[in-house]
């Protein structure tokens, strides 16, 4: 059963007298278990729905509709898959306490996987899901390697009932799904010869894994679980070795570099990052490949849209990984502009010095930042760092912090969006100029 939260009017549902609140049991008589079922059972040009009116009366809608046509329903969201897995590295268990509760969720969630890119372990799915994953062809997958050898996964994952990634990935690659995996690289547990057999097993699964990506662990002040070491430099530049050889070896024999490291990797090692044609569709941007390359061209893109800004100084917080990498940026922005662009590397408050991602950044750091800088006209910040509902991850809203700082701030993925101004209106209004 899956129940609807809003119906859009004149929409199919709101013409056959759905309404929020109506709870979805089947279509065609098979049970409803959650959007997946809704999606997929509602592809056809004519069903029946059963259904339960928010008074608890029994209803069924027999549906007619042109191929494409929305339904117009918005559904509760599903209950999310508990990870059971208690990874020394798992970025939840190095949250310090008293955030919203919401950050805990440990999700591990195959249709969170198939539906929105959450990368997720599988060590958690039945024969019903392996059945599910098959008969909807639920492809691509993004699964969470790690390692492909049983008992270095077993150690990874501190799960010694997890299953064998390996036979569960040939499985589902036979039924025609694909992947885009990742490994989070532990020194002294999956680096070395875990590594490569690891890459070795996902590039015998051949077009089934279309991308595999490998990134730095990464911990912080809160990571009680963590007993390794950070990876340094040299470590890095190993695994981007790696990641070269099989890059040659996929180019050569698939024409695809197939295997990536995250940009963290590269600054860690202090290697230049790839251009943009390095990574073909950006398809693990969200796994930090490829995120500077795509910035770097974006602002590239849009220094054509920019409007003149002389005199003006703006401000622009960011991480202390990204900082050596800004003034690159910034001076092309300067150019165009005629402003002047003002980095503040920004330290991580609340997780410590070693997180260094700009998008982690949270509203006491904004604050501490921006408090005194009365020298200027604006600033933009980190817009990953805010989400959808204005909240930074310490649950500073964006608006409050935004009223106690001494100028306009405005959140940001690639300067361009808060910069271009909207049809005639100035992007920094000349009440808060501070030039």
């Amino acid at each position: 059963m899956v129940r609807v939260t809003h119906v859009e009017p004149g929409s199919i549902a709101d013409q056959v007298g759905i309404v929020p609140g109506t709870e979805l049991l089947a279509i065609n008589e098979r049970p409803l278990e959650d959007f997946l079922d809704w999606e997929f059972l509602t592809a056809d040009e004519a069903f029946v729905v059963s259904a339960r009116l928010p008074d608890g009366a029994p209803v069924e809608y027999e549906i007619e509709r042109e191929d494409g046509d929305s339904m117009g329903v918005e559904l509760a969201p599903p209950t999310v898959r508990r990870c059971a897995n208690r990874c020394e590295f798992c970025f939840i268990e190095g949250l310090p306490k008293g955030l919203r509760k919401g950050l805990y969720i440990r999700d591990d969630d195959y249709r969170l996987s198939f539906a929105y890119g959450n990368f997720a372990t599988l060590s958690n799915v039945k024969e019903r899901d392996i059945a599910r994953i098959l008969e909807y062809r639920l492809s691509p997958l993004y699964v969470s390697v790690h390692a492909t050898p049983w008992e270095a996964r077993k150690v990874l994952l501190n799960n010694p009932r997890v299953p064998n990634i390996l036979e569960q990935l040939t499985r589902l690659a036979e039924g025609g799904i694909q992947f885009h995996c990742q490994m989070v690289i532990v020194p002294g547990l999956n680096d070395g010869d875990v590594l490569e057999q690891s890459l070795a097993d996902l590039w015998a699964l051949e077009e089934a894994v279309l991308s595999v990506a490998l990134v730095p662990v990464g911990v912080t002040q809160f990571s009680h679980l963590y007993t390794g070491k950070s990876m340094d430099a040299r470590q890095a530049g190993v695994l981007l070795d790696a990641v070269h050889r099989w890059e040659d070896r996929a180019l050569a024999e698939r024409d695809d570099r197939w295997v990536f490291g995250s940009d963290e990797l590269y600054l860690l090692a202090g290697v230049e990052l790839p251009g943009v044609e390095h990574y073909g569709e950006f398809s693990q941007i969200e796994n930090g490949v490829g995120a500077v390359t795509s910035l770097r061209a974006r602002v590239r893109d849009g220094l054509s849209q920019l409007p003149r800004l002389d005199g003006k100084r703006i401000g622009v917080v960011t991480g202390t990984s990204m900082a050596p990498l800004m003034p690159e940026l910034l001076e092309q922005l300067a150019d165009v502009t005629g402003a002047a662009f003002v980095l503040i590397p920004t330290e991580n408050s609340l997780f410590g010095p070693t997180t260094t991602t700009a998008g982690l950044l949270v509203g006491a750091d904004i604050r501490r930042a921006l408090a005194d800088r009365t020298d200027l006209d604006l600033a933009l910040i980190p817009a990953e760092c805010i989400n959808d509902n204005g909240l930074f991850l310490d649950e500073e809203q964006f608006i409050a912090v935004r009223e106690s700082l001494p100028m306009p701030v405005f959140p940001s993925y690639d300067f361009i969006d808060a910069l271009v101004p909207e049809g005639d209106a100035a992007v920094v209004p000349a009440a808060c100029s501070h030039a």
